[in-house]
C-alpha cells in the first residue's frame, strides 16, 4: 500500500501498520503527526537509531517549553509507543526515566442546568438539533452520533446502538420519545438524498473494516446509511473513492458554541457538556450510578462518580451560616 499523503516510506509504514488493526482515520492523522513531530525534533534522525532518551527528551520539550496539556503530552507518548511496539517491534520501558510530565488540572465538568439546556437547543434546528438532542438525551459522545447508521436506531425499543464506541465497545443507550418523529422525519429527507446519489451512480457508503470486500452490496444499502450525512459527497483519502460521509464534527462544534452565545449562557459550555449534563441530571433523579456507567459507557465507575460533584446541592443540601448572621 503505497500512499502518497505521506512522502516517507516510514510513515507509509506507519501508516499501513495503523490500518490492519482498523484504527480511525483521526487516530492514523494524530500518530503521524506526532511521530513526524518527533523525527524532526531531533535533526530528521531514523527512530530505529533512538530510544528512551530521546523519547523523554521530546516529551519533556512538550511539556516545558510548549507548555502543552496533559492529555496533549499522552497523546503524543501513545503514538511513539505504538511506534516503537508495532512498527520497530522494539518496545520502549514502561517507566521512560527523565520525563517531565504535564500537570493534569483536576476541573470538575461544566453542566448546564435544564432551563439552559433548553436555551441552547431553541437556537438550533435541522441535523444540528438533532445532535445536540442525542447528546444531551442518549448521553452519547459527538463522534458516536456523527457515527450513527440507519440500522442503528431502534424506535420500537427506544434504544440507540453505539457500535465500536471508545474503547472499541459497543453499547445501548436510550432514545428519547420525543425524538422519534423528528428523527424518522430527518431520515425520510436523508432517505431521498440517498437514492439520488444512486441514480448519478453513487451512494456507496463507507463500511468499516473489511465488510465492504465480504458484501460488495452492503455499502449502498438503506441500513448502512449515516443517519447525519454530509451535505455534499467528498473523497475518501485513503481509498480516494468519491462518496458522502458523515457531517464533519466542527459543523456541530461551531453551531453549538453560537448557541451558547445566542442564549446568553455565560459557561465555556460545548458539545461534551450536554454529555456531562445528561449524566449529572440522571443522577439528580435519583438514577442509579451503575446505570449512568453504562449509559455513558465508562470502563471504570470511579469516571462516571465525578459528576456526584457536581450534582445541584448548593443550598439544598448545606445551609451557609451566613443566614444564622443577616
Amino acid at each position: 500500500m503505497d500512499d502518497p499523503q505521506y512522502q516517507s516510506a516510514f510513515l507509509t509504514e506507519v501508516a499501513n501498520t495503523i490500518r490492519t488493526r482498523h484504527y480511525s482515520l483521526r487516530t492514523e492523522q494524530a500518530y503521524i503527526d506526532w511521530i513526524r513531530r518527533f523525527i524532526l525534533f531531533h535533526g530528521k534522525r531514523h527512530p530505529r537509531e533512538m530510544s528512551e532518551g530521546e523519547v523523554a527528551a521530546f516529551l519533556t520539550h512538550l511539556a516545558v517549553q510548549r507548555n502543552v496539556a496533559a492529555s496533549t503530552q499522552n497523546q503524543a507518548l501513545n503514538a511513539l509507543v505504538y511506534m516503537y511496539r508495532e512498527v520497530l517491534g522494539t518496545p520502549l520501558n514502561a517507566d521512560i526515566k527523565g520525563i517531565s510530565y504535564a500537570k493534569r488540572p483536576k476541573k470538575l465538568p461544566i453542566v448546564l442546568t435544564r432551563e439552559e439546556v433548553a436555551q441552547l437547543l431553541s437556537q438550533l434546528e435541522g441535523a444540528q438539533w438533532l445532535v445536540a438532542c442525542l447528546l444531551y438525551g442518549s448521553g452519547l459522545r459527538l463522534i458516536e452520533s456523527l457515527r450513527l447508521r440507519v440500522m442503528d436506531l431502534d424506535f420500537p425499543r427506544r434504544a440507540v446502538f453505539v457500535r465500536n464506541g471508545k474503547g472499541a465497545k459497543d453499547r445501548v443507550v436510550t432514545l428519547a420519545d420525543e425524538l422519534v418523529l423528528p428523527l424518522q422525519r430527518h431520515l425520510q429527507n436523508v432517505k431521498t438524498r440517498h437514492e439520488r446519489d444512486l441514480e448519478a451512480g453513487f451512494g456507496c457508503v463507507y463500511l468499516p473494516y473489511a465488510l465492504g470486500r465480504k458484501y460488495p452490496n452492503a455499502c449502498r444499502e438503506w441500513g448502512w446509511q449515516y443517519v447525519f450525512p454530509a451535505s455534499r459527497r467528498s473523497i475518501d483519502p485513503r481509498s480516494n473513492v468519491e462518496r458522502r460521509h458523515h457531517i464533519d464534527a466542527s459543523v456541530i462544534q461551531k453551531a453549538v458554541n453560537m448557541a451558547v452565545k445566542r442564549a446568553g449562557i455565560h459557561k465555556k459550555a460545548s458539545c461534551h457538556t450536554l454529555r456531562h449534563s445528561f449524566a449529572t441530571h440522571l443522577l439528580e433523579r435519583g438514577m442509579d450510578i451503575r446505570t449512568v456507567q453504562e449509559q455513558l459507557g465508562h470502563k471504570d465507575v470511579r469516571t462516571t462518580q465525578v459528576y456526584t460533584h457536581v450534582l445541584n446541592r448548593g443550598g439544598m443540601a448545606v445551609r451557609s451560616p451566613l443566614s444564622g448572621v443577616l
